[in-house]
């Protein structure tokens, strides 16, 4: 099951939920307790779509990038 990030659109806190991909349920801020949740971009997405174009990574020495082609 993937970790998801959802932030807080009352108190901005930023909060990961271990859910399955096409999960609907809604998610209270740990923080605040508000329902006002959004599901936010992940970091890891990025790093997919260039692994599979054969991009590059950035955060990567060139010679150890797993994710060169």
């Amino acid at each position: 099951m993937p970790i998801f990030e959802y932030k807080c659109e009352k108190c901005g806190a930023v909060t990961e939920f271990l859910e399955s991909a096409g999960s609907r349920k809604k998610h209270l801020c740990e923080k605040c307790g508000s329902a006002d949740t959004k599901k936010m971009l992940s970091a890891f997405a990025p790093l997919v779509k260039q692994r599979a174009s054969g991009g590059k990574c950035d955060s990567c020495p060139e010679s150890k990038c797993p994710y060169s082609g």
